[in-house]
């Protein structure tokens, strides 16, 4: 199949009409002193949703995503948008880098300026998210995006590479290690006690595994049941009804903005670059794949198709680290694993400079 070039070109119709709807935003009330115990609070989206409509600068953050060498092909009957960014170095390592939800390949273009020189940078689009639309059947979850990936390693002529994700990009790049261990050098993710207690949650029988008495046990259970509780919500609306939702992420940019915003501001501990955030939304916006993100989800919830488990060498990165994640995740011997103190769900944009090294340190010892 056809590699073509690509280049982001959003019509000024669309930017002006996402404009208009900001400022036609109908905003709800909201009860006094609720912060963020009820979601998003309603100061804070106006503020953020002010600053898209007239301080963000959509034609510069698009020129900077221009600046990446990107193309699309297909596979499996599907648009595929990725990033290739060469390194300098002829026999650099491949490396494969899966964003998860709710994100985009946008996430990575700060750690993508920490590795360029070390590695040859494949950055795809997850079927649903951004240019990797419109998605035209079902089926699109973790496994099958797996085999799209080794195809496109296959397709970019590289017969040694490494893989790296988190949250979904995780499950992908294990899917991908499983599927390809012939050509995979190594298995590199990222993760934090939310994730870990969010995988773990749906694990069978993993509560009956921990002891109540144990303290870490103990604070694992309660991870578990808070995001049972307080901490699922958006994924039991995608997983369940991805369509309802869609009505909304679809016509209501602020709704969009509040859907990502609220998860950035909820998982991470870091600061981050607010510019890169609405450069995320924008893309879900102007490519109108909310909803099809969300299907995304549905599909992996709906799917026994987990490909089969890695025996390549494995790295774990764990950010906001404590003795829970360790516990749930039950690493097989001989993992890699390294913790930090600090941040969270989307360390590219928190901590890229610390990720990239983790990165380095793993992958230069496979070489």
């Amino acid at each position: 199949m056809e590699i073509r070039p690509f280049s982001i070109a959003i019509p000024q119709s669309d930017v002006d009409d996402l404009a208009d709807r900001l400022a036609r935003t109908r905003w709800p009330d909201e009860l006094p002193g609720s912060g963020w115990s009820r979601g998003v609070p309603l100061e804070f989206l106006k503020e953020l949703a002010a600053y898209w409509a007239d301080g963000f600068d959509w034609r510069a953050a698009e020129a900077r995503l221009n600046e990446f060498p990107q193309f699309v092909t297909e596979i499996d009957g599907q648009p595929i948008h990725f990033l290739h960014v060469r390194s300098g170095n002829p026999d650099a390592l491949p490396l494969l880098l899966t964003h998860g939800f709710p994100s985009a390949f946008a996430e990575f273009t700060t750690l993508i300026g920490h590795l360029r020189q070390d590695f040859h940078l494949v950055v795809p689009s997850l079927p649903g998210f951004g240019f990797s639309t419109p998605v035209g059947e079902a089926g699109w979850a973790m496994g099958r995006t797996a085999r799209a990936w080794v195809e496109l390693m296959r397709r970019l002529g590289y017969d040694r590479y490494g893989v790296h994700g988190g949250d979904v990009g995780a499950g992908v790049s294990g899917a991908v290690a499983g599927l390809d261990g012939e050509h995979v050098a190594g298995l590199h993710v990222v993760t934090d006690p939310f994730t870990a207690a969010n995988t773990a949650t749906f694990l069978p029988g993993m509560a009956e595994r921990l002891d109540p008495d144990n303290p870490v046990d103990q604070l694992a259970l309660e991870r578990m049941a808070q995001f049972r509780q307080e901490g699922g919500g958006y994924l039991a609306i995608q997983n369940s009804r991805p369509q309802t939702i869609g009505y909304l992420l679809n016509d209501s940019p602020a709704g969009q903005l509040g859907w990502i915003a609220e998860k950035f501001e909820e998982w991470t501990d870091l600061p981050y670059d607010r510019d890169q955030l609405l450069t995320i939304v924008s893309l879900y916006w102007f490519t109108g794949s909310g909803i099809s993100a969300a299907r995304f989800l549905y599909e992996q919830a709906h799917s026994s198709d987990w490909g089969a488990p890695p025996a390549v060498p494995q790295a774990f990165a764990v950010f906001g680290a404590d003795a829970t994640v360790r516990k749930l995740l039950d690493p097989p011997a001989g993992t890699h694993w390294t913790e930090y103190e600090r941040g969270r769900h989307f360390p590219a944009m928190e901590a890229p400079e610390v990720l990239a090294a983790d990165l380095r340190g793993f992958f230069s010892g496979l070489k």
